[in-house]
């Protein structure tokens, strides 16, 4: 049974599936991974033109903290009722090598009924670094990643296309390096995808010249709602912004997956920062109908929270779209 065949029922948060159009189905499990399977009912919604994931930095306090552990992640994620799970490296960033490890994290989404979706990766160097070696380095870095994600079935891995030392140049290496991972990555039936991440890869022209240029299909982006300040000051203050809706235009024609980040919401459940009607426009427009990530990152709500705002005002938009 493939963990797509299964949608759950909302847990602690107490929203139930039929609130998403999604029909519930029963699951049990027994402790040390062995998993009961059950009979299971699945109603699509046609007026969701793309399904939800969790992004696990959405809960980069929590798991930083010590109040949750890599491999409860995907039963938190159920019980916002979610479908699949974006993990994040740092998380367990000796594990990749490690197959018992990763063997448990595909039990724990098989019992919870998540599609592992991407492994966010960081932290294994820059894909766009001007120092060939070093670039070359990264490269070679990212090779056991791609091999983990194929294990846990994982459709794609997100890289950092950073390093650059100018426009022209970053572009460069950037091809080069995409091209020979997803080379790599073509094996094992992994696409490479490149957030919009700092610097460069913020700008939406240098990543949309960067992508017309690459031949491999197992290669494109990841764009996000938020991530388009390429110069950062003081505290992490903006000093220089991309238009992120330009942005999001420029980036969609190669999007293999989509990030929808959030950060602060009114009386009306609206994010204050982001239209996300306009957005997910975009997105539709595009004919992208695979998982959109909720990715919260502000303040001023508890994680879980702005997790759940997330997700309602992903559903409310998609309904106004159908």
């Amino acid at each position: 049974m493939k963990r797509r065949d299964f949608i759950y029922k909302a847990g602690q948060t107490g929203l139930a599936l039929s609130v998403l159009g999604l029909a519930s189905c029963k699951n049990s499990s027994k402790k040390n991974s062995e998993i009961v399977e059950a009979e299971t009912s699945v109603v699509e919604d046609p007026s969701l033109f793309f399904k939800i994931s969790l992004a696990q930095w959405s809960l980069h306090r929590a798991l930083r903290g010590g109040e949750l552990d890599n491999l409860d992640f995907a039963a938190k994620a159920r019980s916002f009722g979610c479908e699949g799970v974006e993990y994040v490296n740092g998380f367990f960033k000796d594990k990749a090598k490690d197959m018992a490890y990763l063997k448990e994290m595909n039990s724990r989404a098989d019992a919870e009924g998540q599609q592992n979706v991407l492994i966010m990766i960081d932290g294994e160097g820059a894909l766009a670094h001007a120092d060939d070696k070093q670039r070359l380095k990264a490269i070679e870095n990212h090779y056991k990643w791609v091999e983990a994600a194929h294990f846990l079935g994982c459709h794609a891995i997100r890289v950092n296309l950073g390093g650059a030392n100018s426009y022209d140049d970053g572009i460069k290496a950037g091809i080069d390096s995409l091209t020979t991972l997803s080379d790599f990555a073509k094996g094992s039936n992994i696409n490479v995808l490149v957030e919009n991440h700092g610097g460069y890869s913020s700008d939406g022209q240098w990543m949309h010249k960067v992508f017309s240029q690459i031949k491999n299909e197992n290669c494109g982006t990841l764009p996000d709602f938020g991530n388009f300040c390429m110069k950062y000051g003081e505290n992490r203050t903006c000093l220089e912004a991309y238009d992120r809706y330009k942005g999001m235009q420029e980036l969609l024609p190669f999007a293999k997956a989509v990030s929808a980040k959030s950060y602060d919401f009114d009386a009306n459940g609206d994010e204050t920062k982001i239209n996300y009607l306009r957005i997910m426009e975009m997105v539709k427009s595009v004919g992208y109908t695979g998982f959109v990530g909720i990715e919260y990152e502000g303040r001023n709500e508890s994680e879980d929270k702005g997790i759940e705002l997330t997700r309602d005002l992903l559903i409310k938009v998609g309904k106004q779209l159908s």
